[in-house]
């Protein structure tokens, strides 16, 4: 008969670990070890505690950053998680020195350094400089849509929102005269709400909910946009907003990043509660400079070199600024792949369509007239689309019904009849079009896909980041500032022997 050796799992067990051999050389953990303790100045947080003569003694911030760092590069961003691994993961127990800092201790930490987040990011920012990370010559901008620990519905317009509190408050009225009548003896109404108890709790819930709502409304006032139409207010999260992503509507921050194009280390970071990349550029570049200048470069840093970025910042704001900074940007316009020669044999691409050049400008009137002799009016004198300001022309609807030259002049699917966007004044947009166009052009700007988009698809997949755990956007710019640290590091990692 086979013998085994015998096993107990009560059997206890004492074993000599060494903290610091668990932080092996070539390893994130190692990395992050070394450079919080020899690079980071971690003396801006000692303003904040005031427990020298009374008062428990507190965590080592050093400890606490080095926990959410490393937990963050490895998908862990919910304090409590956080919290675990401090207490079950062998790294994660060195990297805290065997301290076990609870779940509000973290969160505390993580969401109260507002001002410590970007001096850090800088430190981390002079490190990837003096390796020589930086190339400084050319740079892409782009952003990813997250959620925010906010609702969508919770979301809406103040009249939209008080129509929600009327609607609840309805609700109400009906469950309590429900409640009325079976405690009059008559038998239960048929409702959905359930038994007596159960319609109790749910009146509390709807009331206390329509509170909630008469309460914010009380004290915010109504989110204005840029055309002066009034955006959607968040009660949860009046900072972020709704925004269309690839897999849906997300209430949620817009994160962008400036990548430096030599080995992609982000050189700013910030997340913006707005959708649209309109107006991005300038406080990026702002940023960025900024960054830069505590480096000890110049304020003319960006003059001369080259800034891609696709075409949802293709706006006169942000052209504006790139000219204005002297940057060479490449910033195509959102037809920019219709003119492109290698969709020419493409099917939808083989019937031309009529463009602005089509139409011929009656300057006496003020009018254009259609390839087809027909007039269009002018409807509006300034319209802002898509970050530009236009003149609007329409044409009579009767005339686009029937016409044969409808499929190459009207687009939109549903739509009557024809309407013509004219750019006002000496427009930046027709020059950048002109310069995407050139072989230059054509050759630069494809390169913001190798350079940008693998900086995302590391923070979103390799570091899962799905979602921010935070409210309002101070705090939600921490968390993403936080990744983009955790992406620098690593580039110091792979790319500097003296930190692996």
């Amino acid at each position: 008969m086979a013998r085994y050796k015998t096993y107990d799992y009560r059997q206890r067990v004492l074993l000599p670990v060494s903290l610091e051999d668990q932080l092996m050389p070539g390893t994130l953990e190692f990395a992050i070890h070394t450079l919080v303790e020899k690079r980071l100045d971690m003396s801006i947080f000692e303003g904040k505690y005031r427990n020298d003569e009374t008062g428990r003694a507190a965590y080592d911030p050093k400890t606490l950053l080095k926990v959410v760092l490393l937990s963050y590069s490895r998908g862990l961003i919910s304090s409590r998680k956080i919290e675990q691994a401090c207490q079950e993961n062998v790294v994660f127990i060195a990297l805290a020195c065997g301290q076990h800092p609870d779940h509000s201790t973290i969160a505390a930490f993580v969401s109260s350094m507002k001002e410590e987040i970007l001096p850090l990011f800088r430190d981390v920012l002079l490190v990837c400089e003096e390796m020589n990370l930086l190339g400084g010559t050319m740079f892409a901008l782009d952003g990813c849509k997250l959620p925010s620990n906010a609702s969508k519905e919770w979301s809406g317009t103040f009249p939209e929102l008080h129509k929600k509190k009327h609607k609840i408050e309805a609700k109400v009225a009906q469950l309590l005269e429900e409640q009325v009548q079976a405690d009059r003896g008559q038998d239960d109404p048929p409702s959905s709400s359930g038994s007596g108890s159960s319609r109790q709790q749910q009146v509390e819930k709807l009331q206390k909910k329509a509170e909630q709502i008469g309460q914010w409304l009380t004290e915010n006032q109504p989110k204005q946009g840029a055309a002066g139409r009034e955006k959607q207010s968040n009660i949860t999260d009046n900072d972020s907003a709704t925004m269309m992503t690839s897999h849906g509507a997300v209430q949620g921050y817009n994160s962008q990043a400036l990548i430096d194009a030599k080995h992609q280390v982000i050189v700013h970071g910030e997340a913006f509660g707005n959708g649209q990349d309109h107006g991005h550029v300038p406080p990026m570049l702002a940023g960025a400079l900024a960054n830069l200048q505590s480096l000890g470069h110049g304020a003319d840093y960006f003059k001369g070199k080259v800034l891609t970025a696709d075409s949802n910042y293709h706006t006169q704001v942000n052209l504006k600024e790139c000219q204005e900074l002297g940057l060479d940007a490449y910033i195509p316009d959102r037809k920019f792949r219709n003119r492109d020669p290698r969709f020419a044999t493409q099917k939808r691409r083989q019937v031309r369509r009529f463009t602005l050049k089509d139409f011929h400008h009656d300057e006496a009137l003020d009018r254009y007239i259609c390839p087809n002799g027909k007039v269009l009016k002018l409807a509006v004198k300034r319209v802002l689309t898509h970050g530009h300001l236009y003149r609007k022309y329409l044409a009579a609807e009767k005339d686009c019904q029937g016409c044969p030259l409808r499929p190459r002049c009207i687009y939109a699917a549903g739509a009557k009849r024809k309407q013509l966007l004219v750019p006002i004044g000496e427009s930046l947009s027709k020059q950048m079009v002109e310069k995407i166009e050139t072989a230059e052009g054509r050759r630069i700007y494809p390169q913001r896909l190798a350079i940008a988009e693998p900086v995302f698809a590391n923070i979103r997949i390799n570091k899962r980041l799905d979602r921010f755990t935070l409210r309002g956007k101070i705090k939600v710019n921490i968390q993403w500032l936080m990744y983009c640290l955790v992406h620098n590091i690593e580039k110091i990692l792979n790319y500097g022997p003296a930190y692996a």
